[in-house]
């Protein structure tokens, strides 16, 4: 589990960044992207997927989210 910071860009993009890592990525696709219901699983540009425990749709935001599988395995 990694704390990962969401914020919206200019382009109304998610970014999803882990300090961690200082990695910064841009979700691609979500599993459920409704005000209402927003998460699940979700890919990033890098070709990560994570996991993010649907919820109301609030950003910026700082959440929990879990690896699923890496980009470059």
């Amino acid at each position: 589990m990694a704390k990962i910071m969401l914020r919206e860009n200019d382009e109304g993009q998610i970014l999803f960044y882990l300090a961690k890592r200082d990695m910064e990525e841009i979700i691609q696709t979500l599993e459920f992207d409704t005000e209402e219901k927003w998460g699940g699983k979700v890919e990033l540009t890098n070709g990560d997927t994570w996991y993010i425990e649907p919820q109301a749709k609030k950003l910026p935001d700082e959440i929990v989210a879990k690896i699923v599988t890496r980009g470059d395995s």
